[in-house]
C-alpha cells in the first residue's frame, strides 16, 4: 500500500522537473547569498541569529542544486551534464569567496561560543577550521591561486567522472549463439539477450555494467571471453585496451596530483595526505600508514596462502581473469555452495522486507512506501516513521542502467534543519546498481549484493535519524570522513545472522526459506578468501595514500610505478602492466575519498568493534540499539567521532573485533 506524501518541505518534482529553471534557481540562490552576507557582516546580530541566517542561505542554494547533482549520477544526459557543469562552476566560485570573505570569518571568530548549545559550538568550530583550508590566513594573491586550484580540480574531477561514464557505456561485446555464454547462470543470459533486443540486434549483448561484467568473470566458461570483458574494463578511460585514447583519464590524474600538492603547501602542510587529515580522525600520516601496514602484516601471509590454494585447485598458474572464475568454483567445492546458489532466495523484494525488518528491531522505526515523483519507473520512495509520525524519507534507485554511474552510494537530498518554527525532515537519495529484473526473474541478489543494500541503508540512517536541527552538523555532515563509514558497515553484519538471513530469504517462485544445508554452507563460506579481499582493500588505500602523501614536484612518481610498487608490497594477485586501474578509481578522483581510501578498514575497525556489542548484548537488544541510535546515529557530527564512539561502547576502540569478522584470527573458547 502507498501513503500519500506529506513532508514540510516540497520534494523535488522529478517527473516534470526542468533542469534549467533549477539551475536557474541555483545561480539566483548564490546572488541573493553573496549580497546577503555583505550585508549580515555589518549587521548587529546575535550568535544564534546569525548562524540560523546562514543555514537558509545554504538551503535556498542546496534544494534546487541537489536534484541537478542527484540526475548527474543517474541519469547523465548532456543536458543534466551541460547544467550540473554550470551549477559546480558556480558554487565553487561562491565556495571560494566565502572561505575567504574576511568578514565574514571575522563575525565567526567573533561569536562568543558559551552562549550556544554544543552542536552550535561544534558547527562554529568546524567553520573556523573551513575559512583556515580556504587560505583565509593568505595574502590575496595566493588566495586567488587556491581559488583557481580549487575551480581547476572542480572541473577535472567532473571530466574524470563523466570520462569513466562514457567509456563504460560505450563498449559492449556481442555473441551470436548462446553456447558463447557457457557456465553463466540462466538470468544472467537473459539480461544479456535482452539487452541485444534493445539494440536491435540479433544475440547476446555484454557490457560494462557491474551485474553483466560480474557474471562473465564469475561464471563464463570460455576464459578467451572472460579476458576480453576484463581487458575493457581494466583499461576504461585510460590509453590501453580496445577504447584507447577516447576519454583518457591519465592526464586529468596528473594534473589533479600536482594541484592537490599545490593546494596542500599554499595551506601550510608537506603535502595533500597530511591536509586531507586535517577533518579526520587520524593523527598523521604515520598512523596511517601505520595502520594499513599493521594490518597487511596480519592479513598478507594467509592471503598468500589462500591464493595459493586457489591455484592449485586450478592446477595451473591463473591469470587475473581467471581468480573470480575458479574462486566460485572452489567456494563450490568446499562448501556446497556459490552465489548462484542463493539467489532465487533473494529477491530484491524480500532483501528490502528483511532490511526494514531489522531496522525496525533495531532502532524502533517502521517503513512505509509512499507516492512521489520519480526520475525513473524502477525509482521508489518511502516514509520513515517513528510512533505515528513521519520523521524522514528515502528514495530507493536500485538496477544498474545506462547512464548511471557504477557503484552503490548515499546522498543527500534535505538534510534535518529548522525552517522558521518548523523541523525539515531528512530525504536520502539511496542508490545500486543491482541486476534489473528480465521478462522471466525478479531481480535476484547476491550475499554481496545483500550487504550492499543494508550498507548504503545504514549511511542513509545516519543521515535521516539524526537529531541535529543545526545544518553544519546534522546527519552526516561534519562526520570525520574515516568515521562516516561506521554506521554503513556496522549494519552490514546483520546480513550474516542465521535468524536474519532465513527471514530475509525466500524463494521467488516457491516462497520457500533458504533451506538449513545451504544457510549453513553460505555461513561457513562467508570468510572464504576473506584475508585476499583484506589486502586488495589495503592495497588500495596505501595506493591512495601514498600518492597523494609521497608526490614530489620536481620528479612525480608515475601512478604505474606508485600502484606497482604497492602491489609489490601487499598484493596476491598481480595485474598485468597495461592495467590501469586508477582511470576508473573515482572514489579518489572524483569522489571525496582522496588521501582518505583507508577510511573504509579505519571505520571497520570501529563498526566490528560496535558490532561486538550487541554480540555481547544481543543482535537485537533492544537498548543496546537505543544506545546505538542515540550516540552514535543521532549525535552526527555535533561532536568528536571518538566521543560518539566512547559514549555508545564506553571506550576507544579495539581492532580485535575486525580480526575476528574477518576470520584473520581463531576464535578463543572459554574455558
Amino acid at each position: 500500500m502507498h501513503y500519500p506524501c506529506s513532508t514540510v518541505q516540497d520534494l523535488p518534482q522529478f517527473d516534470t522537473l526542468d533542469v534549467d529553471s533549477q539551475l536557474k534557481a541555483v545561480l539566483a540562490a548564490i546572488a541573493e547569498a553573496r549580497s546577503t552576507i555583505d550585508q549580515m557582516v555589518k549587521q548587529q546580530l546575535t550568535a544564534g541569529e546569525f548562524l540560523r541566517a546562514l543555514e537558509q542561505l545554504q538551503l535556498s542554494i542546496d534544494n534546487p542544486f541537489s536534484p541537478i547533482s542527484h540526475l548527474h549520477g543517474v541519469a547523465n544526459t548532456d543536458d543534466i551534464r551541460e547544467a550540473y557543469n554550470s551549477a559546480i562552476q558556480a558554487l565553487t566560485d561562491y565556495g571560494n569567496w566565502v572561505g575567504q570573505h574576511r568578514g565574514l570569518y571575522q563575525c565567526y571568530e567573533a561569536i562568543d561560543t558559551s552562549t550556544l548549545n554544543s552542536a552550535d559550538q561544534e558547527a562554529v568550530r568546524q567553520s573556523l577550521l573551513s575559512f583556515k583550508l580556504s587560505g583565509i590566513d593568505l595574502p590575496e594573491e595566493q588566495q586567488q591561486q587556491l581559488a583557481d586550484i580549487n575551480n581547476q580540480l572542480s572541473k577535472l574531477s567532473t571530466e574524470f567522472s563523466n570520462n569513466v561514464l562514457d567509456a563504460t557505456d560505450r563498449w559492449h561485446h556481442d555473441v551470436t549463439g548462446e553456447d558463447a555464454l557457457a557456465g553463466m547462470p540462466p538470468h544472467a543470459i537473459a539480461a544479456a539477450k535482452e539487452a541485444a533486443e534493445r539494440a536491435d540486434i540479433q544475440g547476446y549483448r555484454l557490457t560494462l555494467n557491474m551485474p553483466s561484467y560480474l557474471a562473465v568473470m564469475m561464471y563464463a566458461d570460455d576464459a578467451a571471453l572472460r579476458e576480453t570483458l576484463y581487458t575493457a574494463y581494466a583499461t576504461r578511460a585510460s590509453d590501453q585496451g580496445p577504447d584507447a585514447g577516447q576519454s583518457d583519464n591519465g592526464p586529468i590524474i596528473n594534473t589533479i596530483r600536482a594541484l592537490r600538492h599545490q593546494k596542500a603547501q599554499l595551506l601550510g602542510y608537506q603535502n595533500y595526505a597530511e591536509l586531507s587529515l586535517a577533518k579526520k580522525m587520524a593523527d598523521s600520516t604515520g598512523q596511517v600508514t601505520g595502520f594499513i601496514n599493521d594490518l597487511a602484516e596480519q592479513s598478507l601471509p594467509i592471503a598468500k596462502e589462500e591464493f595459493a590454494q586457489l591455484e592449485e585447485y586450478a592446477g595451473r598458474t591463473l591469470n587475473p581473469w581467471d581468480v573470480a572464475y575458479y574462486s566460485e568454483k572452489l567456494k563450490d567445492a568446499q562448501y556446497s555452495v556459490n552465489d548462484e546458489a542463493l539467489k532465487p532466495y533473494f529477491s530484491v523484494e524480500s532483501a528490502i522486507d528483511g532490511l526494514f525488518d531489522v531496522t525496525s528491531r533495531l532502532f524502533g522505526i517502521s517503513i512505509k512506501q509512499a507516492d512521489a515523483p520519480v526520475w525513473h519507473k524502477d525509482v521508489r520512495f518511502y516514509h520513515i516513521y517513528d510512533n505515528d509520525e513521519i520523521i524522514a524519507g528515502f528514495y530507493f534507485d536500485l538496477f544498474a542502467r545506462e547512464q548511471k554511474r557504477g557503484g552503490a552510494w548515499m546522498a543527500d537530498c534535505r538534510s534535518r534543519m529548522m525552517i522558521g518554527d518548523k523541523v525539515q525532515r531528512p530525504i536520502a537519495y539511496l542508490t545500486c546498481n543491482f541486476s534489473a529484473p528480465t521478462k522471466t526473474t525478479p531481480s535476484l541478489l547476491s550475499l554481496n549484493d545483500v550487504t550492499t543494500l543494508f550498507h548504503e541503508f545504514g549511511h542513509g540512517l545516519h543521515h535521516m535519524l539524526t537529531a541535529q536541527t543545526s545544518l553544519d552538523v546534522s546527519g552526516i555532515n561534519g562526520v570525520p570522513w574515516d568515521a562516516v563509514e561506521l554506521p554503513s558497515q556496522f549494519l552490514e553484519n546483520w546480513c550474516w545472522q542465521p535468524d536474519v538471513i532465513k527471514a530475509i530469504s525466500s524463494h521467488y517462485e516457491t516462497g520457500e526459506q533458504l533451506p538449513q544445508h545451504l544457510l549453513d554452507a553460505a555461513i561457513k563460506a562467508k570468510n572464504f578468501q576473506s584475508a585476499m579481499a583484506m589486502v586488495r582493500q589495503l592495497e588500495f588505500g596505501l595506493f591512495d595514500f601514498e600518492l597523494h602523501k609521497d608526490y614530489n614536484p620536481d620528479a612525480p612518481v608515475s601512478v604505474d610505478d606508485t600502484i606497482q610498487s604497492v602491489r609489490e608490497r601487499v598484493a596476491v594477485v598481480k595485474p598485468p602492466k597495461w592495467h590501469r586501474f586508477a582511470n576508473g578509481f573515482s572514489h579518489i578522483f572524483a569522489g571525496g575519498y582522496a588521501a582518505g581510501y583507508y577510511s573504509y578498514k579505519w571505520a571497520e575497525v570501529l563498526s566490528a568493534d560496535a558490532f561486538e556489542a550487541f554480540e555481547e548484548e544481543g543482535i537485537f537488544n533492544t537498548e543496546t540499539g537505543k544506545r546505538f541510535k542515540n550516540e552514535i546515529l543521532q549525535a552526527g557530527g555535533s561532536r568528536s567521532a571518538m566521543q560518539s564512539f566512547v559514549a555508545f561502547r564506553h571506550r576507544e576502540p579495539k581492532v580485535d573485533a575486525l580480526l575476528r569478522h574477518s576470520g584473520l584470527v581463531k576464535e578463543v573458547a572459554n574455558v
